[in-house]
């Protein structure tokens, strides 16, 4: 759409509140929301951000929905940019915090650890525990044998794969299980993940009691920690939030700062962790402002929601009429003073003061590059040894702080050359992102590691896959920020250069953690070591990080890694 158009659609709008939507066929690619409508629209006839100008460029119509209320505006947003995740919206961390268990909804489903489940796939969580509901998920496929395996490697088999052979497949995909007795397991695994602890409990404590009997004490005492995990994931391990007798339970925290306060909302259903929101409110006068807060927001912010059953604070409100009216509503106010209800309260405490008194870098790197304000950030960097054990990493900062659960690492092809594995490396991430196979959003900023070349190579991956995303590189001689439009010099003290340093030093050091990791795997003097095999020296890299690690760990902590025991932890400490 050029201006003209967008002026004439905006015409059209009335001046009320709601939302729009920015379309190119059926695609959605923008979702705003405005106190009026026709007023707001009319402001994208000249952009201001080149990001927004391209949105608008591709798009070929405007939408929109009136809504009562400028709340009921902001939360319709929410929802749209939830369900149609528009290229060009800043999509919350939030929508990715927690990760959640699929079953697809295929004859033969597929269980799986996502953040993005598919369509039509039975979805359980949002989980708080993703190490112990990874370790849950093993043991149901090593119980029921459900597939974990992509589409793609399912079909058109002749054989069953290696997972049949470990035991944690029974293969479908060869007929080596009739769909009968697969939808039975399927059943089996639905019922332990909506509460039934003894489905997989059960199978666990008889198989540890039966390695027990054999003096197999190893497996059994594995086999214990995964039954630990296992009866620990209906009882607050894995998911539960809350008491499940109480259904609906959400839990607010305030930070003020000067004349503006932040609260933080926990929201949980079935006792389990479902979402989280921030909402910034004028900070009252006076002296106990945090329950002045409280008494404003709660009437407003329920005033068109549904009430939950409990509502966890981190003070007394000190309202009388409020108090009367939840009590009346049937709800339960309760400011906890220990155990799991205070330790909620604290996680909405913090999730309140989150960026109180700090300096916005995100924003001010924005206003620096002339882009939207970035709220998610990848940095990308390569590490080798002289073109050997080639690495990449693709770290993600998420409004400022690593966001862990994204970093993702590669290899690449072997060549000393810095400008083609960087071109690799960023090509494997656009074309995932293009082909919708990456399951992160898709970033406002990318940070190339190194100077103009490594700058040069990424954004030649990116006009290749035609993967839109602002890069920019930050040299480590002279701190150096290297554009599109030439090389910058900003101050040592600049809020959004310090971004950069802190996205550019992680990548950099997930990338050497990984190389050397690679390294020590090609060969090590643990070959030489009898008794370790291929899977326990990766087994006891993966647990102490390298191979110096190992030569670091008592016997002791060597003899904890399952599989080795105490004369393979002496034999290892003597080789090394």
């Amino acid at each position: 759409m050029d201006a003209a158009a967008v002026r004439e659609r905006a015409g059209e709008l009335p001046g009320e509140p709601g939302v729009y939507l920015f379309e190119a066929g059926e695609s959605v690619l923008y979702v705003g929301k405005a106190v009026d409508l026709r007023s707001r629209v009319r402001s994208y006839a000249d952009p201001r951000g080149e990001r927004i100008r391209r949105m608008v460029g591709a798009a070929e119509g405007v939408d929109f929905a009136v809504t009562d209320t400028e709340t009921q505006a902001l939360l319709l947003e929410a929802n749209l940019i939830k369900r149609h995740q528009p290229r060009y919206n800043v999509r919350l961390k939030d929508d990715k915090s927690y990760p959640l268990v699929q079953l697809t909804d295929h004859a033969f489903p597929r269980i799986e650890v996502t953040r993005d489940p598919d369509d039509g796939a039975t979805v359980f969580g949002p989980f708080t525990n993703k190490g112990r509901v990874e370790t849950v998920l093993k043991a149901l496929r090593e119980t029921y044998g459900l597939r974990g395996c992509s589409d793609h490697k399912y079909a058109g088999r002749e054989r069953p794969c290696l997972d049949y052979e470990m035991g944690l497949c029974t293969a479908p995909c060869t007929d080596e299980i009739s769909a009968e007795d697969y939808a039975e397991d399927v059943e089996s695994v639905v019922r332990f993940l909506e509460g039934e602890t003894g489905v997989l409990a059960e199978p666990l404590r008889r198989e540890m009691e039966a390695a027990a009997e054999a003096e197999a004490f190893e497996r059994a005492a594995a086999l214990r920690d995964k039954l630990d995990a296992v009866e620990a994931f209906h009882e607050g391990g894995g998911d539960a939030v809350v008491n499940r007798d109480e259904r609906v339970v959400d839990v607010l925290g305030v930070a003020i700062e000067g004349e503006r306060a932040t609260v933080a909302r926990l929201h949980s259903e079935d006792g389990k962790l479902v979402d989280r929101t921030r909402h910034r409110v004028d900070a009252p006068e006076g002296e106990d402002r945090i329950a002045a807060v409280l008494s404003a927001f709660i009437p407003q912010f329920y005033a068109d929601r549904p009430l939950p059953d409990v509502l966890l604070l981190p003070e007394r409100h000190g309202d009388t009429e409020l108090e009367r009216w939840l009590d009346a509503e049937g709800v339960s106010v309760r400011v906890p003073g220990a155990g799991r209800e205070a330790t909620l309260v604290e996680l909405a405490l913090k999730n309140a003061r989150r960026k109180a008194g700090e300096v916005d870098a995100a924003s001010a790197l924005a206003r620096r590059l002339g882009i939207d304000r970035p709220e998610r950030i990848e940095g990308f960097d390569v590490s080798h040894a002289h073109g050997k054990a080639v690495v990449g990493s693709d770290v993600t900062f998420v409004d400022g702080s690593p966001a862990k659960a994204d970093y993702r690492r590669k290899k690449l092809e072997e060549t000393n050359d810095d400008y083609a594995n960087m071109r690799e490396l960023v090509r494997w991430r656009a074309e995932r992102a293009v082909e919708g196979r990456d399951d992160r959003p898709d970033p406002e900023l990318l940070l190339i590691d190194g100077g103009d070349g490594q700058l040069g190579a990424a954004r030649d991956a990116l006009a290749e896959t035609g993967w839109d995303v602002p890069a920019v590189a930050l040299a480590k001689e002279e701190e150096l920020v290297v554009t599109a439009d030439g090389v910058e010099n900003w101050d040592d003290d600049d809020p959004a250069l310090h971004l950069l340093q802190r996205v550019r030093d992680e990548a950099h050091r997930f990338a050497v953690q990984y190389h050397q990791t690679v390294r020590d795997e090609v060969s090590t003097p643990l070959d030489e070591v009898p008794g370790v095999g291929p899977e326990l020296r990766k087994r006891l890299l993966r647990r102490f990080g390298s191979v110096g690690g190992i030569r670091a760990a008592s016997r002791t902590e060597l003899a904890n890694v399952d599989g080795v025991g105490e004369a393979t932890a002496a034999a290892i400490d003597r080789a090394l």
